[in-house]
């Protein structure tokens, strides 16, 4: 029986690369993406994706949270935060608009922070003292 088709919940996880696994192109979804195991080519993602610590991603990455315990070389874009654990290793620039480094994790490349709108600084003009 065919029915409609709902849209993925991007807070799920929909999408599994597990360890052992080599995966080579463009991945698109919808939903969260978790990798145990090895992608060479971008990611772009509506959901979350986490990279686990014996993942590695080849790529230029773009979704609404990252969340890095193995390895990504490549660009990330993360519309909300970028979190890198002890393990995780980041070899790229980004782009996000919260960045956490736990002590031991690394980060090489160049960052730009994104500001909310809301959390931008009042003029100086209206700040007292």
């Amino acid at each position: 029986m065919m029915g409609k088709k709902s849209k993925p919940d991007p807070s799920k996880t929909d999408t599994l690369i597990g360890e052992g696994s080599v995966f080579e192109g463009k991945i698109t979804s919808h939903a969260s993406i978790r990798l145990e195991g090895e992608i060479i080519g971008d990611i772009e993602c509506e959901g979350d994706v986490t990279i686990g610590e014996k993942g590695s991603a080849h790529s230029n990455i773009t979704a609404r949270n990252v969340f890095l315990a193995g390895t990504i070389t490549g660009n990330v874009t993360a519309k909300g935060k970028l979190l890198i654990k002890e393990s995780g290793v980041l070899h790229g620039d980004l782009q996000a608009q919260e960045l956490a480094v736990e002590p031991g994790g690394v980060f090489r490349g160049t960052s730009r922070m994104e500001v909310k709108e809301s959390a931008a600084p009042a003029p100086l003009s209206a700040i007292s003292v």
